[in-house]
Protein backbone atom coordinates (compact mmCIF):
# COMPACT_ATOMS: atom_id res chain seq x y z
CA UNK A 1 0.00 0.00 0.00
CA UNK A 2 1.02 3.19 -1.00
CA UNK A 3 1.83 6.36 1.51
CA UNK A 4 1.16 8.96 -0.67
CA UNK A 5 2.73 12.22 -0.15
CA UNK A 6 4.00 15.25 -1.58
CA UNK A 7 7.59 17.55 -2.40
CA UNK A 8 7.24 21.17 -2.89
CA UNK A 9 10.64 22.37 -4.49
CA UNK A 10 10.66 26.29 -3.05
CA UNK A 11 12.98 27.47 -6.24
CA UNK A 12 11.29 26.21 -8.75
CA UNK A 13 7.77 27.72 -7.25
CA UNK A 14 7.11 31.49 -8.47
CA UNK A 15 3.74 32.09 -6.46
CA UNK A 16 1.65 32.16 -10.01
CA UNK A 17 -1.06 30.52 -7.31
CA UNK A 18 -1.95 28.36 -10.31
CA UNK A 19 -2.44 25.76 -7.64
CA UNK A 20 -4.56 27.87 -5.52
CA UNK A 21 -6.53 28.26 -8.92
CA UNK A 22 -7.09 24.90 -10.08
CA UNK A 23 -7.76 23.35 -6.66
CA UNK A 24 -10.75 25.94 -6.12
CA UNK A 25 -12.18 25.14 -9.65
CA UNK A 26 -11.77 21.22 -8.93
CA UNK A 27 -12.90 21.06 -5.68
CA UNK A 28 -15.71 24.09 -5.64
CA UNK A 29 -14.43 26.25 -3.58
CA UNK A 30 -15.86 29.90 -2.59
CA UNK A 31 -13.68 33.11 -3.37
CA UNK A 32 -11.25 33.00 -0.12
CA UNK A 33 -11.43 29.35 1.31
CA UNK A 34 -8.23 28.19 -0.36
CA UNK A 35 -7.29 24.34 0.36
CA UNK A 36 -4.02 25.93 -1.67
CA UNK A 37 -2.57 28.87 0.10
CA UNK A 38 -0.38 30.87 -1.35
CA UNK A 39 0.94 32.82 1.32
CA UNK A 40 3.08 36.32 0.28
CA UNK A 41 5.42 37.84 2.97
CA UNK A 42 8.11 40.23 3.85
CA UNK A 43 12.04 39.76 5.34
CA UNK A 44 14.34 42.14 6.05
CA UNK A 45 13.83 45.74 7.31
CA UNK A 46 12.84 48.83 5.27
CA UNK A 47 13.43 50.60 3.60
CA UNK A 48 14.10 47.56 1.55
CA UNK A 49 11.97 44.31 2.53
CA UNK A 50 12.14 41.39 0.58
CA UNK A 51 8.82 39.70 -0.97
CA UNK A 52 8.54 35.86 -0.61
CA UNK A 53 6.22 33.49 -0.97
CA UNK A 54 5.23 30.27 0.60
CA UNK A 55 3.00 27.70 -0.85
CA UNK A 56 0.85 25.71 1.70
CA UNK A 57 -1.70 23.00 1.70
CA UNK A 58 -2.94 20.59 3.77
CA UNK A 59 0.04 18.32 5.68
CA UNK A 60 -1.80 14.77 5.77
CA UNK A 61 0.42 14.37 9.05
CA UNK A 62 1.42 10.87 9.66
CA UNK A 63 0.18 11.75 13.39
CA UNK A 64 -2.24 14.31 12.71
CA UNK A 65 -3.53 16.30 15.69
CA UNK A 66 -6.55 17.19 13.94
CA UNK A 67 -7.37 13.57 14.67
CA UNK A 68 -6.53 12.89 17.79
CA UNK A 69 -8.78 15.89 19.11
CA UNK A 70 -11.96 14.93 16.88
CA UNK A 71 -15.03 13.92 19.44
CA UNK A 72 -16.58 11.65 16.86
CA UNK A 73 -14.05 10.27 14.65
CA UNK A 74 -15.21 12.63 11.44
CA UNK A 75 -11.45 13.14 10.96
CA UNK A 76 -9.23 9.58 9.70
CA UNK A 77 -6.37 8.60 8.41
CA UNK A 78 -7.11 6.12 4.95
CA UNK A 79 -4.80 3.47 4.94
CA UNK A 80 -2.61 4.87 2.36
CA UNK A 81 -1.80 7.92 4.05
CA UNK A 82 -4.71 10.80 3.57
CA UNK A 83 -6.28 12.63 6.21
CA UNK A 84 -9.91 13.21 5.54
CA UNK A 85 -12.88 14.16 7.14
CA UNK A 86 -16.29 12.03 7.29
CA UNK A 87 -18.90 14.72 6.68
CA UNK A 88 -21.77 12.06 7.65
CA UNK A 89 -20.01 11.97 11.14
CA UNK A 90 -19.00 15.60 11.63
CA UNK A 91 -20.40 17.85 14.07
CA UNK A 92 -18.74 21.20 13.39
CA UNK A 93 -17.26 21.78 16.24
CA UNK A 94 -14.04 23.10 15.01
CA UNK A 95 -11.80 21.56 17.77
CA UNK A 96 -9.94 19.96 14.55
CA UNK A 97 -9.19 23.62 13.45
CA UNK A 98 -8.14 24.76 16.62
CA UNK A 99 -5.84 21.77 16.52
CA UNK A 100 -4.57 22.07 13.74
CA UNK A 101 -1.02 24.51 13.47
CA UNK A 102 -1.17 24.94 9.63
CA UNK A 103 -4.45 26.92 9.97
CA UNK A 104 -5.66 24.48 6.72
CA UNK A 105 -9.52 23.69 7.60
CA UNK A 106 -12.39 25.48 6.55
CA UNK A 107 -15.93 25.66 8.09
CA UNK A 108 -19.04 27.02 6.23
CA UNK A 109 -19.42 30.40 7.11
CA UNK A 110 -22.37 32.24 7.33
CA UNK A 111 -21.11 35.05 5.98
CA UNK A 112 -19.39 35.04 2.55
CA UNK A 113 -15.41 35.76 2.85
CA UNK A 114 -15.90 38.02 -0.46
CA UNK A 115 -18.05 39.46 -2.28
CA UNK A 116 -20.37 38.46 -4.36
CA UNK A 117 -21.43 36.18 -2.11
CA UNK A 118 -21.53 32.70 -4.83
CA UNK A 119 -24.18 31.30 -2.41
CA UNK A 120 -26.87 34.40 -3.49
CA UNK A 121 -25.68 34.41 -7.15
CA UNK A 122 -25.94 30.35 -7.46
CA UNK A 123 -29.15 30.00 -4.87
CA UNK A 124 -28.80 25.83 -5.36
CA UNK A 125 -31.22 23.40 -4.03
CA UNK A 126 -31.53 19.75 -2.20
CA UNK A 127 -29.50 19.09 1.12
CA UNK A 128 -26.25 20.56 -0.29
CA UNK A 129 -25.36 24.01 1.01
CA UNK A 130 -24.07 25.38 -2.56
CA UNK A 131 -25.38 23.77 -5.21
CA UNK A 132 -23.84 25.55 -8.67
CA UNK A 133 -24.86 24.29 -12.30
CA UNK A 134 -21.45 22.56 -12.43
CA UNK A 135 -22.09 19.66 -9.31
CA UNK A 136 -19.35 17.14 -10.29
CA UNK A 137 -19.97 13.34 -10.13
CA UNK A 138 -17.50 12.69 -7.72
CA UNK A 139 -19.25 14.02 -4.70
CA UNK A 140 -18.41 11.24 -1.80
CA UNK A 141 -19.34 13.10 1.94
CA UNK A 142 -18.03 10.00 3.54
CA UNK A 143 -14.47 11.37 2.25
CA UNK A 144 -15.19 14.62 2.60
CA UNK A 145 -15.31 15.26 -1.33
CA UNK A 146 -17.21 17.35 -3.17
CA UNK A 147 -19.51 20.46 -2.44
CA UNK A 148 -19.36 21.18 1.05
CA UNK A 149 -22.32 20.97 3.35
CA UNK A 150 -23.28 22.96 5.99
CA UNK A 151 -21.86 22.85 8.96
CA UNK A 152 -19.00 20.59 8.86
CA UNK A 153 -15.32 21.18 8.44
CA UNK A 154 -13.27 20.61 5.64
CA UNK A 155 -10.08 20.75 3.41
CA UNK A 156 -7.37 19.24 0.95
CA UNK A 157 -7.75 15.77 0.02
CA UNK A 158 -4.97 15.35 -1.76
CA UNK A 159 -7.72 15.15 -4.78
CA UNK A 160 -8.61 11.68 -2.82
CA UNK A 161 -10.97 11.07 -5.99
CA UNK A 162 -8.37 11.48 -8.20
CA UNK A 163 -5.41 9.50 -6.09
CA UNK A 164 -7.54 6.76 -5.05
CA UNK A 165 -8.18 5.52 -8.62
CA UNK A 166 -4.52 5.25 -9.57
CA UNK A 167 -3.32 1.45 -10.84
CA UNK A 168 -1.69 0.12 -6.99
CA UNK A 169 2.36 0.15 -7.00
CA UNK A 170 2.83 3.03 -9.15
CA UNK A 171 6.06 5.18 -7.26
CA UNK A 172 5.22 8.63 -9.02
CA UNK A 173 1.94 10.37 -10.45
CA UNK A 174 3.27 12.80 -12.80
CA UNK A 175 1.19 14.27 -15.25
CA UNK A 176 3.47 14.02 -17.87
CA UNK A 177 2.55 10.04 -18.27
CA UNK A 178 -0.28 9.94 -20.45
CA UNK A 179 -1.89 6.86 -18.66
CA UNK A 180 -1.56 8.43 -14.98
CA UNK A 181 -2.13 11.95 -16.21
CA UNK A 182 -6.17 12.05 -14.94
CA UNK A 183 -4.95 10.68 -11.14
CA UNK A 184 -2.65 13.12 -10.42
CA UNK A 185 -3.82 16.26 -7.91
CA UNK A 186 -4.97 19.12 -9.32
CA UNK A 187 -2.59 21.62 -8.18
CA UNK A 188 0.22 19.23 -9.13
CA UNK A 189 -1.25 18.96 -12.77
CA UNK A 190 -1.30 22.39 -13.23
CA UNK A 191 2.10 23.56 -11.51
CA UNK A 192 3.51 25.37 -14.47
CA UNK A 193 7.20 25.27 -13.27
CA UNK A 194 6.31 21.75 -12.01
CA UNK A 195 7.65 22.63 -8.68
CA UNK A 196 5.24 20.09 -6.80
CA UNK A 197 5.66 16.41 -7.14
CA UNK A 198 3.30 13.71 -5.73
CA UNK A 199 4.41 10.12 -5.11
CA UNK A 200 4.88 6.93 -2.48
CA UNK A 201 6.95 8.45 0.58
CA UNK A 202 7.64 4.08 1.14
CA UNK A 203 9.03 3.37 -2.19
CA UNK A 204 12.48 4.40 -2.42
CA UNK A 205 12.42 4.41 -5.99
CA UNK A 206 9.86 7.18 -5.96
CA UNK A 207 10.94 11.00 -7.10
CA UNK A 208 9.82 12.10 -3.86
CA UNK A 209 11.66 9.43 -1.76
CA UNK A 210 15.00 10.65 -3.84
CA UNK A 211 14.43 14.07 -3.78
CA UNK A 212 13.91 14.24 -0.11
CA UNK A 213 16.86 12.12 0.51
CA UNK A 214 18.96 13.99 -1.61
CA UNK A 215 18.55 17.56 -1.00
CA UNK A 216 17.09 17.60 2.39
CA UNK A 217 13.81 18.23 2.47
CA UNK A 218 11.92 20.19 5.48
CA UNK A 219 8.55 19.71 7.10
CA UNK A 220 6.71 22.64 8.46
CA UNK A 221 6.56 22.65 11.77
CA UNK A 222 8.28 19.37 12.60
CA UNK A 223 8.56 20.39 16.32
CA UNK A 224 4.96 20.10 16.62
CA UNK A 225 5.28 15.69 16.45
CA UNK A 226 2.47 15.88 13.24
CA UNK A 227 4.94 14.44 11.53
CA UNK A 228 4.03 16.12 7.54
CA UNK A 229 3.81 14.23 4.41
CA UNK A 230 4.34 17.59 2.51
CA UNK A 231 8.19 18.06 2.23
CA UNK A 232 9.90 21.41 1.32
CA UNK A 233 12.79 21.51 -0.79
CA UNK A 234 14.55 25.26 0.22
CA UNK A 235 17.54 25.33 -1.56
CA UNK A 236 18.96 28.99 -1.98
CA UNK A 237 18.49 31.66 -4.44
CA UNK A 238 14.85 31.76 -5.51
CA UNK A 239 12.85 34.82 -4.45
CA UNK A 240 10.30 31.72 -2.55
CA UNK A 241 13.09 29.93 -1.36
CA UNK A 242 12.70 29.98 2.48
CA UNK A 243 10.33 28.58 5.06
CA UNK A 244 8.57 31.91 6.74
CA UNK A 245 10.08 32.80 9.73
CA UNK A 246 8.66 34.00 13.34
CA UNK A 247 9.76 37.64 12.44
CA UNK A 248 7.86 37.32 8.94
CA UNK A 249 4.82 39.52 8.03
CA UNK A 250 2.32 37.54 6.31
CA UNK A 251 -0.55 37.62 4.00
CA UNK A 252 -2.84 35.35 2.24
CA UNK A 253 -2.99 36.01 -1.48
Amino acid sequence: MAKWGMVIDLEKCTGCQACSTACQMENNRLPGENYQDVIYYTEGRQPTPSLKWFPRPCMHCEEPSCMHVCPTKATFKTEDGVVLIDWNKCIGCKYCMVACPYGVRFYTDEKALLEPNLKDVFKGEGELSWNPPYKGPQQDPAHGVGIQPAGVVSKCTFCYHKISKAPKGVPDLDEDVAELREFVPACVRCCAPKARYFGDLDNPASKVSRLISEKDGTRLLDHTGNKPQVYYLTGAGAAGSAVPSSRSTTSKA
